[in-house]
């Protein structure tokens, strides 16, 4: 009987304890369970602790075996081990966030989920190398683990030449001092890109011309002292990039002045103080204002005649790879771009050359010969008109105080053309042909321009007139309106209008004009019985009326 009980107790002994065990495994497999859910991992063999395998064949070379020798052997590994790594370390910061903020590990069972947990964190720790010594037979010998982190892999990265050879480094040199001097080349040309962008941009609003032609001048030199230059630097280390540096600043802070200082008067044109100025004139002006509009007109009338100023793409063309963005230039209309020889004979002979280069059809020399004619009486017009606007200018002074003196020295004509002047830019009165010469390589480059004087502009026309046929010649040939003729005809009728009899003895500042009584377009020739002297008024509203 007490052998019985000594059984029965030792059997439910081994109950209980069963009981107990297969209860702690429930709940360690629930907090396993929930643990692993917890990390997002499936199982605790999320990542292998060795990654690759490798063998050698001798026991020598298993010493000198590290992560140097296994790279250059196995140079597609490279690749995987930073991709095997970059999961690994992203499975540590995952156990890493979780152990950092653990709501299990107060669970009875955690301790024994958590040996799981430290050796998966050893398995993410490194990319691992099993190096094998098997020999001949098939033995295996020794072995070794090479233990590679982002450490090394950055190592390697940042100096590929490790794991080259002899000629692959070479090779590499090559090419990395090709990646650097591309480098550097394009780091120049976005210098230069930023100030031509910088001049692109603001010169539309550049209010004085000759700021405009200095912006054109800077930007041409700048491509014609950079862009070339800095394509033939051929080593990243020579002197001339410091040479071309210095030069590209000097460009950008002269551009940088031309827009500050425009930008200073445009600032006071906004001021109260000339609004105020600009307030009185209007009321003094509304006398003139006809007259200031009529010259507007003669000055509109000169640019549609002859053309206006055009505007064409300057930038490098052995710029193969258009780098260089294109900058828009304001050139003449009137420009040829010659050979050395015919420049050379131009320089000789400018009217002849101006008559083959710009009047090739000769059908045209008819329209072209009454173009000149009436340039020549329009020039002369505005030129008086001129005068006449000066004297205007004069009168007003008094009512024109504190304007500061940069404005009058930099942009007197702007100045009074926005208080209501008339505005006769000298450029409009100086029509002009340019003769250009660039070199094959556009190291050279010459140009020089034929003004069209009064003297120019009769030699011109009778050049054309001598090479029309004999009929056409009679129905061209006329006198030209001439300086010494239009003084004449005014002095001949006593400097008075004669249509409305008003005369410079009743208005100093009175424009006289001379008209054409039939006009040239209804058969009118310019000699002295078909002229006759008008006021700027009479002449405007006669228009081509016979009067």
């Amino acid at each position: 009987m007490k052998n019985e009980n000594i059984i029965y107790g030792i059997i439910l002994f081994v109950l209980v304890l069963v009981t107990i065990l297969v209860i702690n495994k429930i709940r360690y497999k629930k907090l396993e369970a929930e643990i692993l859910a917890s990390l997002g991992f499936r199982d605790w063999d999320t990542a292998p602790y060795i990654d690759t395998y490798v063998s050698v064949k001798s026991r020598q070379a298993i010493e000198k075996y590290d992560d140097v020798k296994f790279f250059k052997e196995n140079k597609d590994k490279f690749t995987e081990a930073e991709k095997r790594l970059v999961l690994k370390n992203n499975i540590a910061k995952i156990i890493k966030d979780f152990l950092a903020d653990n709501e299990f590990e107060k669970r009875y069972p955690y301790k024994k989920v958590k040996r799981n947990i430290d050796a998966v964190l050893i398995n993410v720790s490194a990319y691992r190398v099993q190096v094998d010594y098997i020999s001949s037979a098939g033995n295996h010998l020794a072995q070794k683990e090479l233990h590679i982190n982002q450490r090394t892999l950055d190592k390697f990265n940042n100096d590929p030449s490790i794991l080259m050879g002899k000629a692959e480094y070479n090779k590499f040199l090559k090419e990395t001092e090709k990646k650097e001097l591309d480098k550097k080349h394009h780091l120049f040309y976005e210098k230069v890109n930023k100030i031509v962008d910088f001049a692109s941009n603001n010169k539309p609003s550049l209010i004085l011309k000759e700021k405009q032609d200095m912006l054109d001048s800077l930007i041409s030199q700048l491509f014609d002292r950079t862009v070339n230059s800095i394509q033939k630097i051929k080593t990243i280390d020579s002197e001339e990039w410091g040479i071309i540096d210095k030069y590209i600043s000097n460009i950008d802070k002269e551009i940088n002045e031309i827009v500050s200082e425009n930008q200073k008067i445009l600032d006071y044109y906004e001021s109260s103080g000339f609004q105020k100025i600009k307030a009185t004139c209007e009321a003094l002006m509304s006398s003139q204002k006809e007259f200031n509009e009529y010259i507007n007109e003669k000055v509109h009338a000169i640019s549609t005649l002859f053309g206006t100023k055009v505007i064409r793409n300057e930038t490098v063309t052995e710029d193969e790879h258009n780098y260089i963005r294109p900058y828009k230039k304001t050139i003449t209309p009137f420009t040829a771009e010659v050979s050395a020889a015919v420049f050379a004979s131009a320089e000789n002979n400018p009217i002849e050359y101006i008559v083959k280069n710009f009047y090739p059809n000769k059908s045209m020399y008819p329209e072209q010969i009454q173009k000149l004619q009436l340039l020549i009486e329009e020039l002369e017009t505005l030129r008086e008109a001129k005068q006449i606007i000066e004297n205007y200018k004069k009168d007003y002074k008094q009512y024109i105080q504190d304007v500061p003196a940069f404005i009058m020295e930099k942009d007197e004509t702007g100045f009074y053309s926005r208080l209501g002047f008339a505005y006769i830019d000298e450029s409009v009165l100086t029509v002009e042909y340019k003769f250009s010469y660039t070199s094959g390589g556009g190291f050279a480059q010459r140009s020089f321009t034929v003004p069209m004087t009064e003297e120019n502009i009769v030699e011109l026309v009778k050049i054309l007139e001598s090479k029309l046929t004999a009929s056409a010649f009679s129905k061209e040939q006329r006198m030209l309106m001439t300086k010494k003729l239009r003084d004449y005809i005014k002095n001949r009728d006593n400097y008075t209008c004669c249509n409305c009899g008003n005369s410079i003895y009743n208005e100093p500042n009175l424009l006289l004009e001379i008209d054409h009584i039939i006009p040239v377009a209804k058969g009118g020739f310019t000699e002295e019985k078909n002229l006759q002297t008008l006021c700027w008024k009479c002449n405007r509203s006669k228009g081509d009326k016979i009067l």
